[in-house]
């Protein structure tokens, strides 16, 4: 079911900081979305995706870790299979626009958000 690691969504209290940081350590911008009003993707020096997500924190977030994303290639039968396993608070798939992917969000047993993605798919 889960292919791979599809991205880590980090909340920072100032986005164009973190960004910076993560160039110092070899990172480049994969793109730029208009996801969570200002979004950067960034990605290993000379990788094909990316690997964090990054946006400004906005009313009542934190800083810190949002979610960890897994790439599926099946999101109607990844969904399934969390809510026959009785998986807490998994959503509807809803397609996301800016980042052209489709989410299904769900959380661990202590309440930590995950997703599932499918990339490119208008489900």
């Amino acid at each position: 079911m889960i292919e791979d690691i599809n991205h880590i969504e980090i909340e920072a209290s100032d986005a164009e900081e973190m960004v910076a940081f993560f160039e110092k350590l070899g990172f480049e911008e994969h793109r730029e979305t208009e996801h969570h009003g200002a979004s950067y993707e960034m990605k290993p020096a000379g990788a094909e995706k990316p690997v964090f997500e990054i946006h400004t924190v906005k009313g009542e977030e934190t800083p810190g870790i949002n979610h960890l994303a897994f790439q599926v290639d099946d999101i109607q039968g990844a969904t399934k299979t969390l809510e026959e396993e009785d998986v807490s608070q998994v959503s509807n798939p809803y397609y996301v626009e800016p980042t052209d992917r489709t989410i299904v969000n769900f959380r661990d047993p202590d309440g930590r958000r995950f997703q599932f993605v499918s990339e490119g798919d208008k489900e």
